[in-house]
């Protein structure tokens, strides 16, 4: 009881009278009568409320319905992240009596919480916990309608959670009254997966990420004439940290991500050897920790983005999007990362969301509560989701194409393989079909030595077999090596500078790439160690070199 007392605390907690009078010349003073309504559910860029008499009743839509998040009284304030994201608000705020507020815009905000160390952490950690009691009481009005035999279902539920939206989850196979919501769309359960936006009495037919981020007030406005100090591509934990070095610095920085923030850590389900966590944190925890931290001072994130095309010749830099937008900057930071490289077997395509999974957070683990599970792969992405699914799947095989672990795998996460009744290690081990109608059903792997390949009842692969780095977008205009990672600093030999016109004296700084002004931090980078430390600090060291390269 103490522990949730001093929760509740944090989430909604009253501010001092000396607190409030370091607010009082930065706000306006307002007043509402009783039943007016103060901001709308969905209302974008709203301000900012410090109660200074009267209550205010917060609410929003449930699963069972308009629910009362809390009543705010004189000394609270109003909020969650959307205040420092400026997204669309989950929830409605009502004076309840005559109510006295002190009005303050969110550019005020985002000062405070960059200057003012005691209100910052109160602001940043109740507006994180509250954002958390939405998630976790799925209050916001979205409903998702889909089926466990979808792949677009699990595409729309892992972009949701990921970007750390509310939603009720139906299942057409599952859930009683889906019919009927159904019938009021107007939608037959052939058209699922479906967004369905209540407030509004609209739904989407199998959305795309971006139609969903836009629908959603996910992305900012991106004005194509504007020139940023510093555009970030990729929302990885080296985009990440690029981002929150860059904007703390006083740089003006964007970034664009394709899908949602952490990149291929945020897929992690426990990272246990990142610096100041021993008792771990998710990926996703950790991305959604950066995130805000980004937006805190003031960078600019763009979530579903898709970067399509960089400029080679101009003097000003341009990445153009996949919707045909352009942002302009006067340097780049490229840290799209790397995708897991997919299974040379027949027929993949046909289970890739059915069954085979590029991800082992909770979205998928509750696919396979007590089944027997394939996992591929023997580095750290593999060990984690080996470990992680085994206390949810009944057991857990390990599929390796070498000898061991020894030499991709960190030592804490190969003491817990060993040690796991529920994992078993299966060395020089390669899956050689798929088989199933319409969904996995069954896999087909081969040992070295055996005489026949071995044949299982296995619904659920999870693929983390190495990794592509992704630089098809950048079309040419960067030297790769052999496989085709972005080559940069020392590595560049004279006939690629040569080939690629440096119009320098000096040789390209440790980051950057055979393009002046472009630098490539983490995964996407040649030589890179491909673990999240590494990467954060490939991020925050080429934010020091773009400011020299800003000053030439």
């Amino acid at each position: 009881m103490a522990d949730s007392s001093e929760r509740l605390a944090e989430m909604f907690p009253k501010l001092t009278a000396t607190q409030i009078a370091r607010l009082l010349p930065v706000g306006r003073r307002r007043r509402f009568a009783a039943g007016e309504v103060i901001y709308e559910r969905g209302s974008a860029k709203r301000a900012f409320y410090v109660l200074l008499e009267g209550r205010v009743e917060i609410a929003g839509p449930s699963r069972v319905g308009e629910e009362r998040v809390t009543v705010h009284e004189a000394g609270e304030f109003t909020g969650e992240v959307d205040m420092i994201s400026g997204r669309h608000s989950l929830v409605g705020a009502r004076a309840l009596d005559a109510t006295e507020l002190l009005e303050i815009d969110l550019a005020d905000l985002r000062h405070i919480v960059q200057t003012d160390t005691e209100l910052s952490e109160l602001f940043l950690r109740a507006f994180v916990l509250r954002r958390a009691y939405l998630i976790a009481n799925t209050v916001g009005g979205l409903v998702l309608v889909g089926s466990g035999h979808s792949a677009d279902t699990l595409r729309l539920k892992a972009f949701l959670v990921r970007n750390g939206h509310p939603h009720v989850y139906l299942d057409v196979d599952r859930d009683p009254g889906v019919d009927a919501l159904l019938e009021h769309f107007q939608i037959g359960v052939g058209d699922v997966p479906v967004l369905m936006c209540q407030d509004r009495d609209r739904a989407m037919r199998n959305p795309s990420n971006a139609q969903v981020a836009a629908a959603l007030g996910f992305n900012i406005d991106l004005d194509e004439g504007h020139v940023h100090d510093l555009i970030v591509v990729g929302a990885g934990p080296s985009g990440l940290a690029a981002a929150v070095y860059a904007a703390s610095e006083g740089l003006d920085v964007v970034v664009l991500e394709s899908s949602a923030p952490g990149g291929q850590a945020g897929s992690s389900s426990r990272i246990e050897n990142y610096l100041g966590f021993p008792m771990g944190i998710s990926g996703q925890d950790l991305a959604g920790r950066a995130f805000l931290q980004a937006e805190k001072f003031g960078a600019n994130l763009a979530v579903a983005r898709v970067a399509a095309g960089l400029t080679c010749g101009d003097r000003r830099l341009r990445v153009t999007c996949v919707d045909g937008g352009t942002v302009q900057g006067n340097a780049v930071v490229v840290a799209t990362g790397a995708a897991y490289r997919k299974l040379t077997v027949p027929e993949l395509g046909r289970f890739e969301g059915n069954g085979v999974y590029y991800g082992a957070t909770r979205v998928e683990a509750q696919l396979c509560d007590g089944e027997e599970i394939v996992v591929v792969g023997g580095g750290n992405s593999a060990g984690q989701a080996a470990v992680f699914l085994s206390g949810i799947a009944r057991h857990v095989h390990l599929l390796v194409r070498g000898a061991g672990l020894t030499d991709s795998m960190s030592r804490y996460l190969i003491r817990r393989i060993e040690e796991s009744p529920a994992i078993t290690l299966r060395p020089y081990t390669q899956i050689e079909a798929l088989e199933g109608d319409g969904r996995l059903q069954r896999v087909c792997w081969r040992s070295a030595g055996a005489a026949e390949r071995e044949v299982r009842d296995i619904r659920h692969v999870f693929s983390m077999t190495g990794a592509d780095a992704n630089t098809r977008w950048l079309g040419g205009c960067l030297a790769l090596d052999d496989q085709r990672f972005v080559k940069t600093g020392v590595d560049l030999t004279p006939e690629e500078l040569e080939a690629a016109q440096w119009p320098l004296r000096r040789r390209p700084y440790q980051f950057e790439t055979s393009l002046s002004r472009v630098f490539a931090v983490g995964d996407v980078r040649s030589g890179s160690m491909k673990r999240v430390a590494s990467a954060v600090g490939e991020g925050s060291a080429a934010v020091q070199l773009v400011h020299k390269i800003l000053a030439e």
